[in-house]
């Protein structure tokens, strides 16, 4: 084969790859864009809020993105917008353990303990969503994490028939929150090929552990005869 050949071929394959990443980027933002929402005002009342987690710190610096997910889950709750908060996230050893960090946080914010229901074997986003199914009969929820988070998520959910919407948090500005989208891209090619090629399934399910906890408000609206 001659050295322009190879070239045409190597060429066509970078364009492929290319497109096929696009696609796969744009496919997830279009599926979840109408259950995206950016403002708690606006927002339709669920029973339960699912808190994706990170981690608290980056080094000595705290992280952003930790910040605005736990601000936002507090006010969701302080304003009747969900019932119960769902903490997900990874506890990779004693030393780290997201779902107990937001949770310390969550009581300190005043957030009742019977409130808050931890999973500890949110290792990852398809994890937390599968896993709020089928281990804590959740078929409902309103998510919190980044916008762009928030699309590859609802895609997974929307895969489980999960009836998901998601609040959208800030997003650092600048070459940190590039870097971390550029990944995300790579992410959901990831997400879509183990949903729909690879059948991935969470590193753990255990026992049910539903959550099973009255409203709230349970007020009813007064009835005109």
């Amino acid at each position: 084969m001659s050295l322009r050949k190879v070239l045409i071929a190597i060429c066509a394959f970078l364009i492929l790859s290319i497109t096929t990443i696009v696609g796969m980027d744009l496919w997830v933002t279009i599926k979840a864009s109408d259950r995206i929402y950016t403002s708690i005002d606006q927002i339709p009342q669920r029973h339960i809020g699912l808190v994706l987690g990170t981690s608290k710190y980056i080094g000595r610096t705290r992280n952003p993105y930790y910040t605005y997910r736990i601000e936002a889950a507090q006010r969701l709750y302080q304003e009747n917008k969900v019932d119960v908060l769902l903490l997900s996230g990874d506890n990779a050893h004693r030393s780290y353990n997201e779902p107990w960090t937001m949770k310390r946080d969550m009581l300190q914010a005043g957030i009742p303990e019977d409130r808050i229901f931890l999973d500890y074997a949110g290792f990852r986003t398809l994890d937390s969503i599968i896993r709020a199914k089928r281990v804590f009969d959740a078929d409902e929820f309103t998510l919190v994490t980044q916008a762009f988070h928030c699309e590859r998520a609802l895609f997974i959910a929307d895969f489980y028939n999960i009836d998901a919407i998601c609040l959208a948090v800030p997003s650092p500005s600048g070459l940190s929150g590039l870097k971390i989208r550029a990944r995300e891209t790579l992410a959901r090619v990831k997400a879509v090929l183990d949903i729909y090629v690879l059948n991935k399934q969470p590193k753990f399910l255990g026992p049910k552990e539903s959550i099973l906890v009255e409203p709230v408000n349970t007020a009813q609206d007064p009835q005109i005869d």
